[in-house]
């Protein structure tokens, strides 16, 4: 269930701990916020060692203050913290705030006091905000609850964004770069370092706000991902997007991992694949922020990517042009009658295909001709959305008030490219975009946002029309013997594994060296592998414990001697279990991996095989358990889906197949998240005629072994 974040946001009173006369002091600047923005509640402050503070009484203990009361903003030292939490909880205070650091994010010390904080919010039955935050703004209320420079701007400004940030001074600076250029925002909250509530509660609080039209979230982790994908759905299902901006992302090649599969979904991966999933719009920085948010401030969602682009340049059309097939738009022909009406309207020279140019003509007509040319784009039926330059001159004031009744009439989305500097012609950019007809500064700008709009359309038809069946299992739940502790098994048994949950695996067998050197005929067919068994050597070709290709039962000995050999010199202490001997299988080698992560769960990877996995990062993901349907589009994405279609006259390879291999990969690692960790298929070959796992890996995890968050402090 979402809490009820609204006492926080408008409490009916605030009692400010630690509150200071001197409004340099935090205390003194929580203070100072409240009282000169026009806080509409009661405020108290409260310190022992004044009886009135600012013309207001100064009570000595939260016991004292009169109620109602829903807040506590507490501007102590982080050792004090702990206590005025149990007194709010006893003067029936339900949240508190918390301003200082020296938390967690200071080392051991830190952690053993939000420990403490914890608990003792645990025990007063008090929701707490922080610590280590800015505060709240609600800017729509005139509730200015904490402290720093940006929050005493005159220049921050309402409006429909909402902001959560786990960094509240650089969150807080974005939220008045967006007012400067025309965004506002009614809440901002910093997060701290969330030792309760968190970034994700309030993004699930901020979403169903009606006064809220989209949310963002600026996050450098989170401690559960299946809930951000929950929440993905949620704002698809109101139509309301959220703006995941996620930083910290580039240090994630550093993590040490047995599989391949941990290198493949090592952590930023799967926050790209949550965002790609449901109503989550990636944004990189501040201008991506302002440009996608005028986006879906017009309030219009396309039907689909097909873009009218209308200049008074031909090479801002190109360009255009250029972006938005760069950004997977289509610019489609327009239709005959468009094309003839254009051709009447705009002069010879004019260009009537799409792009349309309309030359600099327009100058000489009061840009009459171009304003009837964006009307005959937007009313085409090949149309979706139009993206277009405006005018500039003294005659652009005019044809922008006829643009803006156009622009009202119509269901399409219209986003306009600002073809100078701000302030020239500033009055029309002002105009336009306080009548909802964004203004977006670059070409690439302009239709990287219409991109974002038409994605999200994209992604809410879908949903729409998804059936909403439970998934079906193509297998049962199995049980699997799986020894205990976090150990790692060998290629035998993990295939075995495999097998059960019905991932065709490759005819073999487990033999001693003793047993292969008495050997009088063979027991497979040659040509055969010859893999060393041992669940200490989980890269066995890398040591030069494996030789392929064997043809003979000569060869056969001479092969299981080697990587004997081979194996004890890499690790004298390795456990040896046998030599695997197995049929030779072909077909185009592709990985399936699936990682239980510690932030989103079971999750499954999938790439080509051999050296292109790491090579070439064609890698898509994801989560766990899911069916065959959503195996196929996972397949789809990746570069080299061609070579499974039949590429340049080879067959086509058994897709169905595979994608059956990946919901029961999918369905193998969520039963068991409990102790699988890792599981590595590498390589299974997909076929003319099915798929065969030639070798596998599992690698275990206790089961008292914990799920620890992702959020840094």
């Amino acid at each position: 269930m979402t809490l009820d974040l609204s006492r926080i946001l408008n409490p009916r009173g605030i009692a400010v701990v630690g509150v200071s006369g001197d409004p340099t002091r935090i205390g003194g600047q929580a203070l100072k916020l409240l009282t000169d923005f026009g806080f509409q509640g009661r405020i108290y402050p409260v310190n022992p060692k004044y009886p009135e503070v600012g013309g207001l009484t100064c009570y000595p203990d939260l016991g004292a203050v009169p109620k109602p009361c829903d807040l506590a903003l507490i501007a102590l030292a982080a050792p004090q913290v702990a206590g005025a939490i149990e007194q709010a909880g006893r003067a029936g205070i339900p949240f508190a705030l918390v301003l200082a650091g020296g938390f967690s994010e200071v080392g051991e010390k830190g952690k053993a006091l939000q420990a403490g904080l914890i608990e003792a919010a645990r025990k007063a039955n008090v929701r707490m905000v922080g610590p280590n935050c800015l505060g709240i703004l609600n800017l729509k209320d005139n509730a200015r609850i904490g402290f720093g420079g940006t929050a005493h701007l005159k220049t921050l400004k309402p409006g429909p964004m909402a902001m959560v940030t786990q960094s509240g001074g650089f969150g807080f600076g974005v939220m008045a770069t967006a007012a400067y250029f025309g965004v506002g925002c009614n809440y901002a909250i910093s997060s701290g370092n969330e030792a309760d509530l968190t970034l994700l509660d309030w993004v699930a609080d901020l979403i169903e706000r009606p006064e809220v039209g989209f949310v963002v979230a600026f996050m450098e982790g989170i401690n559960d991902g299946r809930r951000l994908i929950e929440l993905g759905e949620r704002a698809l299902e109101l139509g309301k997007p959220i703006l995941a901006w996620k930083v910290g992302n580039t240090d994630v090649g550093s993590r040490a991992a047995t599989s391949h599969s941990a290198r493949m979904t090592a952590g930023y991966e799967l926050y790209r694949a949550a965002f790609k999933r449901g109503g989550l719009v990636e944004i990189r920085d501040v201008d991506d922020l302002i440009d996608v948010a005028k986006a879906f401030l017009i309030g219009k969602l396309p039907a689909g990517n097909r873009v009218g682009v209308l200049t008074l340049s031909g090479g801002a059309g190109v360009l255009l042009a250029d972006r938005c097939i760069e950004e997977g738009l289509q610019l489609p022909g327009l239709s005959e009658a468009t094309t003839k009406k254009l051709r009447e309207t705009l002069v010879d020279f004019a260009s009537v295909g799409n792009p349309v140019d309309a030359t600099a003509h327009g100058y000489n007509d009061n840009f009459a001709a171009y304003g009837e040319a964006v009307r005959l784009v937007l009313a085409d039926p090949n149309i979706d959305q139009v993206v277009a330059r405006i005018p500039r001159g003294k005659s652009a004031r005019p044809w922008s008030e006829n643009l803006v009744k156009l622009v009202r009439s119509t269901g399409k989305p219209v986003i306009f490219n600002w073809p100078t500097a701000p302030d020239d012609n500033g009055d029309v950019l002002e105009y336009l975009e306080s009548n909802g007809v964004p203004c977006i500064l670059g070409a690439g700008r302009a239709v990287h946002a219409l991109a974002a709009l038409t994605e999200f359309a994209r992604k809410r038809e879908e949903y729409r029309t998804r059936d909403k069946r439970p998934l079906e299992r193509v297998i049962a739940r199995q049980a699997l013997d799986l020894p205990p502790g976090s150990v790692t098994l060998g290629e035998h048994r993990s295939k075995q594994h495999l097998n059960r949950y019905g991932v065709p695996v490759v005819g073999e067998v487990l033999l001693q060296p003793p047993e292969i050197e008495a050997l009088e005929s063979p027991l497979l067919s040659f040509p055969v592998a010859v893999k060393i068994e041992s669940p200490d050597i989980p890269h066995k070709t890398e040591v030069g414990a494996v030789r392929l290709g064997i043809q003979d039962l000569p060869g056969l000995k001479q092969a299981a001697r080697e990587i004997v050999a081979a194996a004890r010199a890499h690790k004298p202490g390795a456990r040896i279990e046998g030599i695997l001997v197995q049929e030779m299988a072909a077909g185009l080698e592709v990985i399936v991996g699936a990682v239980n992560d510690s932030t989103f769960g079971p999750t499954v990877a999938f790439g080509l095989g051999g050296i292109y996995t790491e090579l070439l990062k064609d890698v898509t993901h994801r989560f766990a358990p899911f069916d065959a349907a959503t195996a196929r589009g996972m397949i789809a994405e990746i570069k080299g889906a061609a070579l499974l279609n039949g590429y340049r006259g080879r067959p086509p390879l058994d897709v169905a197949a595979l994608a059956d291999a990946l919901a029961r990969v999918s369905l193998l690692i969520a039963d068991h998240a409990d102790r699988i960790a890792e599981i590595d298929v590498n390589p299974l070959f997909v076929r003319e005629q099915g798929v065969l796992a030639a070798d596998a890996l599992f690698v275990l995890k206790d089961s008292t072994q914990s799920r620890k968050g992702a959020k840094k402090t």
